[in-house]
């Protein structure tokens, strides 16, 4: 089951079997996760990433939004991206959470050649509770959020909030 809803000549909506839905909530912290890719078969590649999370001892997938595919930003001479989120409970701490999504990435296929290249899968951490940082390795908020239509469109379609 796909459907489409095209927004303006640059954005279309996916909706598939499990992007957007909603589950039970579970003990723990509440973090926001964005998700892209633009290399091979994403939408699949989604897919087993939710059954992977599903999966996991460390986070609990509690909604999803539905796919946005958009044009690339930063070095734009590459394919349209994918781009979802996932609103997640955690008991990690968000360090905890950063190298848990980096590992993910890895298992995905993920090789960082440049800065905002193609890339098989993509995850990163948006919000966690009401959290502020701001390091070397992480900052949260993520810092372009409210600059970006892969997190604003996708994220107007959740029920969940922090």
């Amino acid at each position: 089951m796909l459907k489409r809803k095209e927004l303006d000549k640059s954005h279309t909506l996916l909706f598939t079997q499990h992007f957007p839905s909603t589950s039970k909530h579970k003990a723990g912290h509440r973090a926001l996760l964005g998700i892209g890719g633009n290399i091979g078969d994403v939408l699949r590649r989604f897919e087993h990433l939710l059954q992977y999370l599903k999966s996991s001892p460390f986070i609990s997938v509690i909604e999803t939004a539905p796919i946005l595919k958009n044009p690339a930003f930063g070095y734009t001479e590459q394919a349209d991206f994918y781009n979802s989120l996932l609103w997640v409970e955690t008991q990690l701490t968000p360090k905890a959470l950063l190298r848990y999504v980096l590992r993910v990435e890895k298992v995905f296929g993920r090789k960082r050649l440049f800065k905002d290249g193609p890339r098989t899968l993509d995850i990163d951490i948006i919000f966690y509770e009401n959290v502020k940082m701001d390091t070397k390795k992480l900052i949260i908020p993520h810092p372009e959020w409210m600059k970006r239509n892969s997190v604003l469109i996708p994220l107007s379609y959740m029920k969940g909030s922090i």
